[in-house]
């Protein structure tokens, strides 16, 4: 089996905790758009109804849509749970998200989630955060030299570029820049980032996902983050 078929996999046993009546975060990205597919074909098969759906962005807000999934806005009211990609996932279940470009939106949703299940391949787990990709950091347009300046105290940041050279746009108007940073003290970095200028969010998701499923060769491997008094992974 290929790893998409796995990811494929991955995604429908995510859906398998969705129940009728649930209110739902719809996550963003090639591997989230596989949840959103099956969850749109239960619906339509009358194996689940009255489920409503958030999206975490307007490619997944277009998606789930056009598949027939009943779709609201975000508001204050709690989702029974949320499914979502991952760029990186170390061992503790903190992540690293926003490669695809909605950080700041699957955040706000999915920090509103009784339970936030991540589907990812196994090229995503991690030993420590940013031991592979960058930091991806949502900020706004305004300023924005002065901004990736500040950034550089923390690490070598790089505006995220379209193929034709102009600069990346968030649905919400912002920029992304992408932090490459060598702290493993993901805490005080996110405190120092969201502290700094211009920033809008960060593509740190800690203590948020309770749920990781794994696709693999060897088939699909369910994590899950174990009740703690430690926080992020941190040594008390």
């Amino acid at each position: 089996m290929n790893l998409e078929s796995l990811k494929q996999q991955a995604a429908q046993q995510a859906v398998g905790y969705i129940k009728s009546g649930m209110r739902v975060g719809l996550g963003t990205g090639s591997t989230s758009k596989y949840a959103i597919l099956e969850l749109g074909r239960l619906l339509a098969a009358g194996e689940l109804h009255s489920v409503v759906g958030v999206a975490t962005s307007q490619a997944s807000q277009d998606l789930a849509v056009s598949l027939g999934i009943s779709m609201e806005p975000l508001d204050p009211g709690i989702l029974d749970l949320a499914i979502d990609g991952a760029d990186e996932i170390d061992p503790h279940l903190n992540l690293i998200k926003g490669l695809g470009g909605a950080l700041l939106r699957e955040k706000m949703v999915e920090v509103q989630a009784k339970e936030l299940i991540i589907i990812a391949d196994h090229l995503k787990p991690v030993d420590f955060l940013g031991q592979k990709t960058p930091l991806p950091i949502e900020v706004v347009p305004f300023g924005l030299e002065g901004t990736m300046l500040r950034l550089t105290d923390y690490g070598t940041p790089e505006l995220r570029l379209e193929v034709d050279g102009r600069p990346y746009l968030t649905d919400n108007g912002n920029h992304i820049c992408h932090l490459r940073f060598d702290t493993k003290d993901v805490v005080s970095l996110e405190r120092q980032l969201k502290g700094t200028l211009g920033v809008v969010e960060t593509g740190f998701f800690l203590g948020m996902a309770t749920l990781a499923l794994i696709a693999t060769p060897e088939g699909v491997v369910e994590r899950r983050r174990k009740p703690s008094k430690k926080m992020y992974g941190e040594d008390k």
